[in-house]
Formats: structure tokens, sequence, C-alpha cells
């Protein structure tokens, strides 16, 4: 798929205004949307994708308050699909969860969204079936104001505006990331620099943060959990809108519809000023730049200072890896500098200090709240300057290390009316810790996942208070479906009004809303692959009707819950000259089922295949109970019977037998194996992989009390190849290639 810049833009605007209802209209606004499969090309590689009406970003759908949604979806992808109306108060059964609100729309079948415009401000759209939204499925929703609306605000709601939705590209398939995620792969670690090795630690003198870091069983720092390739402003890294000159001030309606990218928002011709945040006024707030969370909507407005200049508007992802900028005004390009790279070993600094041996967070009293404190500000060097090991967190949040820099934080908004909730019984409150595990990549509330959890009843009336504690080292965007809550940030009766709040790491926010829209709505991490893995509960009003799309809603929740039950597969194999050896896994959230053979050329003459399935137990997952299977042959020569270490009479060399034991993480990242055989001998095993010698480079070893040792160095070329070279006390020393899925 091409797009014609300038042409594009201009149909986009044309289309825009023609779609503008008239003031005071209140009829019913029809759209037909075709979902098709299509090919795009962002990188210089055709790559599949999923257009509607053979546009990515879908078309922007626009309404007045008032107005009578009917939006028809004809379904003409190979697969099902549905379309959720993010931040749109409506009929639950028009809210696009598949098998929770509605069933999926089946391929060649066309389904029929009816709702009333309630409300108004900047939204957005998406497909929330599967993995879809990340390879095109997005889209703006613009629900203007009526012209006597009380709340119309001139200066504000009568300027020009410019719906902007971001997102990301990846030329990978989305079910391949969202597996490297679940089998720990740190390709994408590669491709960012992100890798933070030894070799890298010892050329910033950080190799003591690097130690400390494992022995806490702690993995690599970041900030994101993907790699993209390109950065996308309304489907273009670059582009510009030229209707514009000196002293103008228009609009920008700005969606990340990204799957899982937070940006940073700067604009190149001075201040921007927030005046909306998730379809809310609020008062206008002015700052140097911006953080907007996955699935957030922010309006701004900014100002074109000169003639003949045109102004450059960035959006950067939150790793700094790259952007995606839209120009504003005609003339010169008057460019904003890049944010420089990410401390990362700074970062790694300071999460060790707060991460306790159990792996909960410690916050040290800090009662952090609202976004006030960036803890990942230690990573940027545009407000620490250069950062030491012997730097302390406390030290780089004191007056001195402060920038002037003015980013923008939820205790800063204030609703430009009264939000306070009816006055009845107390609120009914619920905790929730977001709680996560990235060396398994299992994201969960309270350390469980959907498919572990039963549905919150509410009863409608209520208020419900919410107090969302993160104890994980990642941002968490938490949006809840047909409800907007207050953020309670000291703002009293005029606590701005939301759908979603980003908990950053350590971070204790409350928020609140009033039980009043019946049916059973969705509340979870709106980044894609943490809500895939399980990051959510589901709010079910016990008084309501039930819902006619579903004829058994029990079957319909268990299909819900196969998304975090999912498998992934890996498997890889190293053929070498001393021999062949390899491993396969299918794993989900909670289950391993894994194989590892091998297979000798020169000093050992045979075969071995050992199983294990397991089930990882404890809140970090860090031990998982197995039973197995061992099967193996090796002629060894003349070689007599030896004993183990234990005494026991070893059948390392010819064995068939059934066992149970169990594995445990310990400090550095070391696997502690005790494993018992139907025979009643024993063997205890160490061992440790993808230790990460150089950005390119891993080792690896293993030792046990059968007397079995091996070590071994890889250079990892592509996602799927590597070189190896290894030395097994049974196959002796090997080099050759490493193929890996």
């Amino acid at each position: 798929m091409k797009f014609n810049k300038p042409l594009a833009w201009a149909a986009s605007l044309c289309l825009y205004i023609l779609n503008l209802p008239a003031v005071n209209a209140q009829k019913v606004v029809k759209y037909d949307l075709y979902v098709k499969d299509t090919l795009v090309n962002f990188t210089g590689k055709s790559k599949r994708a999923i257009a509607i009406n053979g546009q990515i970003p879908m078309p922007t759908l626009t309404f007045t308050e008032g107005d009578t949604a009917e939006i028809v979806v004809h379904n003409l992808l190979n697969e099902p699909t549905a379309l959720h109306w993010h931040g749109l108060i409506l009929p639950n059964k028009e809210d696009g969860v598949p098998y929770l609100t509605q069933m999926p729309i089946k391929p060649g079948e066309a389904y029929t969204y009816r709702f009333p415009i309630k409300q108004n401000g900047t939204h957005w759209y998406h497909s929330h079936y599967g993995l879809q939204e990340q390879i095109g499925m997005y889209g703006s929703m613009i629900l203007n104001k009526r012209g006597d609306d009380s709340t119309f605000r001139k200066g504000i709601d009568d300027l020009p505006t410019i719906p902007l939705i971001l997102s990301e590209w990846t030329d990978m398939k989305p079910e391949t990331v969202h597996r490297l995620l679940h089998n720990a792969s740190d390709w994408f670690a590669i491709r960012k620099g992100a890798t933070q090795s030894y070799v890298e630690a010892i050329k910033q003198k950080q190799l003591g943060t690097k130690l400390k870091n494992e022995w806490k069983r702690m993995m690599a720092m970041d900030v994101s959990d993907v790699y993209y390739d390109k950065f996308l402003m309304n489907g273009y890294a670059e582009s510009s809108f030229k209707n514009l000159k000196a002293g103008d001030r228009v609009r920008l309606r700005i969606s990340n519809g990204g799957a899982s990218t937070y940006f940073w928002l700067r604009y190149a011709g001075g201040k921007i000023t927030v005046v909306a945040s998730d379809g809310n006024d609020v008062e206008p707030v002015e700052v140097d730049r911006m953080m907007i969370a996955v699935s957030e909507t922010y309006d701004v407005i900014v100002t074109i200072p000169a003639a003949g200049t045109a102004f450059e508007f960035m959006a950067t992802s939150e790793d700094r890896i790259r952007s995606a900028s839209m120009f504003l005004g005609d003339g010169v390009k008057q460019l904003i500098a890049p944010l420089p790279r990410l401390n990362y070993f700074a970062g790694m600094n300071m999460m060790n200090s707060m991460m306790k041996m159990n792996g909960d967070l410690d916050d040290m009293g800090m009662n952090m709240s609202l976004n006030q404190m960036d803890m990942n500000a230690v990573m940027y060097p545009e407000i620490t300057g250069a950062v030491s090991k012997e730097t302390s967190t406390t030290d780089l949040y004191s007056p001195n290390k402060v920038s002037s820099i003015k980013t923008l934080n939820y205790a800063m908004l204030q609703a430009s009316s009264n939000t306070t909730l009816p006055a009845q019984a107390p609120a009914k409150e619920y905790k929730f810790t977001l709680t996560g595990n990235m060396n398994r990549y299992v994201w969960s509330i309270d350390n469980r996942v959907i498919s572990e959890t039963e549905k919150i009843p509410v009863k409608k009336g209520e208020t419900l208070r919410l107090v969302l504690y993160n104890n994980s080292m990642m941002r968490h965007p938490m949006h809840l479906h047909g409800h907007d809550f207050r953020i309670l940030n000291g703002k009293g009766k005029y606590a701005p009004l939301k759908n979603v709040i980003d908990v950053m790491p350590m971070e204790t926010d409350t928020l609140e809303f009033r039980a009043n829209n019946e049916g059973d709505w969705f509340f979870h991490c709106h980044i894609l692959y943490h809500m895939m893995s399980g990051m959510g509960r589901i709010f079910s009003y016990t008084d309501a009707e039930p819902n006619p799309l579903f004829p058994s809603p029990e079957k319909a929740y268990q299909k819900l819950k196969a998304d975090d039950r999912m498998a992934h597969f890996m498997a890889r194999n190293d053929f070498a000259t001393n021999g062949n050896d390899g491993e396969a896994m299918l794993q989900n959230t909670r289950y391993s089922l894994a194989t590892e053979w091998r297979l000798g050329y020169n000093d050992m003459h045979g075969y071995e295949i050992e199983t294990h399935f397991g089930r990882y137990i404890g809140k970090m997952q860090w031990l998982m109970p197995f039973i197995g299977f061992d099967h193996r042959y090796r002629d060894m020569g003349d070689e007599g019977p030896e004993k183990n270490l234990f005494g026991q009479i070893n059948t390392k060399n010819k064995r068939t037998q059934f066992s149970f034991g169990a594995a445990y993480t310990l400090p550095m990242l070391l696997i502690a194996q005790a494993e018992v055989y139907h025979d009643g001998n024993v063997r205890v095993q160490l061992m440790r992989e993808d230790i990460p010698v150089a950005k390119r480079m891993r080792a690896d070893f293993m030792i046990n009390t059968d007397k079995e040792y091996m070590a071994g160095l890889s250079y990892i070329v592509t996602r799927n190849m590597g070189l190896k070279t290894h030395y097994d006390s049974d196959m002796g020393w090997g080099i050759g290639l490493s193929l890996n899925y």
C-alpha cells in the first residue's frame, strides 16, 4: 500500500471537514467499514497488514454529541474480528470485546454497532480481537460539542483541529513478537542497543551494578518491551500541515493507538497547552513536554510563532529509538533536538536500590503517585547529566538535580467543571497490586491473571474506589471500559475525569467512579501484550439484564480466558562437529513442557532424550516442581560402572527412568535442579544459559552430580541463527551453527 503524502493529507482534511455535523444536529450518522487484508511497505519490505476502507490508520469517524452512531463492520478477512470504541460510554453489547460483550464477527459476515453519542471529546477505536490492533486496526474518533453546549469554550473549542493518531510498526508478525516476549528472547534489546552486557558494564565502570542486578535475580533494564521498525503519526513517519500562518493556534487531537509504545510529545515552536484528556475538558495547563501513555488521548494547543517556517511536532518513543514528526506551517523546517539515548546502567542502579531480594519493590517511603516522580528520569541525560555508579536515587531527585523542563503529570490536571459523584453510601473499595514477571512475561493483578479469577460483582448505583499499586518495574496504562473515572489528585470537586491512568513503577494511584452502566466491563492494562498475558479484571453488574448476544455467557467467558492460557513454543538445535543437541519447549502462564536431546558423534556414541513437565509456583515463579522422563544410551567403550557424587551407581550411560524434582532460580539467575529417579538415584544440577558477555555474545554452563559438565560460548548473528562453540564432558569439543525458533 502506497500513500501520496500531500494528497493523503488534503483528502483527510476534506473528509474531516465534510464529516463535521451541522451545529445542533441530532441524527443518525452511518459509516460502512470494510475490513480487509492488505500489504504495506514501511521499511522496504512488503508485509501483511489489515486496512479498513483501504486505509491505515482506519478512517477518522466524526460525530456530534446527540447523534446516533450506526457503524456497519464488513469482515472481509479470513479470521474473526471486532471493534471497540475506546473511551465511549455506550450500551454494553456495543462495546466490541469478543466473548465478553459480543461474539466475534465471523469471516464474510457484517455486524452493525448502533449507539447514542452521549459525550464529546477525542477518542479512538481499534480491534479488540487477538493482536489485530498491532497491524493496522486503529483509528481516530472525534465527538464534537454542540454549538449551544454550555461547556463550549471560546478560543479552544472553535479552533481549527487536526486529529493525530500515533502508532508503531514492526515487520515481525505480532504473534512472533508475543512468542519471543514469553520465551525471554533478548533480540529486541540487541536491536535497541539495550543489552547491558558484562563487557558494556565494564566499559562504563558499572560491573558492580550489573552483578548486583543479577544477584537480585533481575534481567537487564528496559522501559519498553518491543523493538519497532517505524513509528507513525497518521500513518507516516514524517508529514506536514501547511495551511497555517504566524500567530495561528491549532488544536491537535492526539490518540496513542500504539500497541505497546509510550511517546514523548514536544514542539519546536514553544510550549504545549493541554486542554483535554481522554475526551474530558481540563483547565489549560502549559508544559514543555509530555508523555502520552498507550491508549491515552490528549487535546493540546500549539501556536505558529513565525511566518515562513514549519515547526516540528515530534513524537519520540519512550525508549528513544526513533520518532515520528509533523511539520506545522509552510516554509523552512524548524527542527527540535532529538532526545538523547537512555542511560540504562543508571536505571539499573536505581532498580537495584529499590528491588528487594524477594522480588518486591521498596518505595523507601517516597509515597509516589500521579506521575509526579518519574523514576526513569535517572536515565534521562537531559535531566540528570552524567550519572556515576555512586549517585544515589535520592540525590537524583534533589533540587539541584531537577531540570527546568516542565513535564506534564496528573497532579496538574483540573477538570473544567464539577466532577463530584452523587452523595450516597461510602464507596466500595478495591485494592489492586499490579504484578509481573519479566523473565517469563507473565503480567497479572494480585499475582493472578484473568483466567485465574472470576468476575468482580458490582451493583448499579454503587461508588467504586480503586487503589492501584504498581509492584513491577514497567508502567501500566490501566483502562476501564464503559465509564469515566475521577483521578483523586488533590483537586477536590474538580478532580479530572479519564478512562486511562498510567501507573508508574512503585506508584499508588486512587480513582473512583459511579457504577451507572450495566453489563460486563473490562478493566485491563492497555499494553496489548500485557493484556493478552492476563493483566486485567472484569467488573460485572449483578442485576443487569442478560446479554442477548450470548446463548451461553459462561462458555463465552471461558473463550475470553483462553488468551492468557495460550501456549508459546520455542525450539533450538545446535549442529556441531562433536554432535547435535537442542531443546523444544511449550509453555504458558504457569506450565512448561520441555524436551532436551543430545546425539554424540565422537567421544560419545549414543543419544539422550530428557523431558520435564512442570508448574511454576510462587509470586515470582522462581520455583518449578516437575515430573520427568529420561531415556539415554551411550557407548562409552570399556569404561565400567561409576558412582555419582552421592555414592550411588551411576546410570547416566544407560537410563530409562521416570523422575520427579524441582528447579529453583537462585541469585545470579542460576538454576538449581534436584531430581529423584524411580530407582532412588538422585541428581543435583547447577546451570545458567544466556549469560550476556557482550552485546551479541552469550555464555552458558552446566555441572551436575553425575559428573557431567558443559561450558559454551555463542555469537548471535540473527534472530534465528548463531555461531556456537562448547565443551561437553561426554561429547568433547565442538563448534557449529545454532538455529532457533
